[in-house]
């Protein structure tokens, strides 16, 4: 079996983490096969919306640790950073280029790595068993996949540091009140409620749905005047698209708009 499954149905792709087993913990295969699968859900016309999972009882519980430092040694250092940028790092520099919605189904355990997988996701549902710890200090490391990054910008500089500094497990009710996720639900109804939001957003007018993410995004990097710059373009933009003159339709009709879409 491959250690990640890829799927397409609905224009909604489903990435499975597959390596049950062992809680699936990522190995250098399952990082290719991720950030491949994210290329190509990007690339097709057929998807609008990706959902990330793992296949039985975690999400992801982080990298493999039991294949770290083998023969008792830690790789020389530049092959270290080399290999974090050459590996792990593909995955958030992906997903970093991915205009459409990016959503994880946090079926369980998500720990280390797992969580800064789950957290550099555009939205988290998470179900009730579902449990959060960063990690990285209990085998004294640093976040090595951007946690340090994603986790500050959820949760505030303050309350990061605590849960770096600490690795401390968090309960799915708590992770939502902290904005880590933001839903929680019944382990039975995760994925019925999961993919009725990534439905509704595939449904949705593409175009918009899609600048709506960047400008999200780059707002966090811009001044305010060069960010409504941006939005008139954006703007301007949509107001050309069939989708708006549908939606405009539909309005003054007053029935349910029909999109294209894509």
């Amino acid at each position: 079996m491959s250690e990640l499954l890829y799927e397409v149905s609905d224009k909604i792709a489903t990435l499975t983490l597959n390596r049950p087993d062992k809680l699936n913990a990522f190995t250098a295969d399952m990082i290719e096969l991720w950030q491949g699968s994210l290329a190509k859900a990007q690339a097709d016309d057929d998807v609008n919306v990706v959902i990330v999972t793992g296949s039985g009882r975690a999400f992801c519980s982080g990298g493999d640790v039991g294949r770290m430092r083998r023969d008792g040694q830690a790789p020389q250092a530049l092959d270290g950073k080399n290999s974090l940028w050459e590996g792990v790092h593909r995955v958030p520099k992906q997903l970093e280029q991915m205009d459409k919605p990016v959503i994880a189904m946090v079926n369980g355990l998500a720990v280390g790595a797992g969580m800064g997988m789950c957290v550099m996701c555009d939205v988290r549902i998470a179900a009730e068993s579902a449990r959060f710890s960063t990690g990285y200090v209990k085998v004294g490391l640093v976040p090595g996949d951007g946690d340090t990054y994603f986790l500050p910008r959820l949760v505030g500089p303050a309350k990061a540091l605590e849960l770096l500094w600490t690795a401390d497990f968090i309960e799915a009710p708590e992770a939502h009140r902290l904005g880590i996720v933001q839903r929680v639900v019944p382990d039975a109804q995760l994925k019925d409620v999961t993919y009725a939001l990534a439905r509704q957003i595939a449904g949705g007018p593409q175009i918009p749905i899609r600048m709506i993410k960047r400008l999200v995004y780059q707002s966090m990097k811009l001044d305010l005047r060069t960010h409504l710059d941006l939005v008139s373009s954006h703007m301007s933009i949509v107001r050309q698209t069939t989708d708006h003159a549908e939606g405009v339709a539909a309005f003054k009709e007053k029935r349910a708009p029909k999109f294209q879409g894509r």
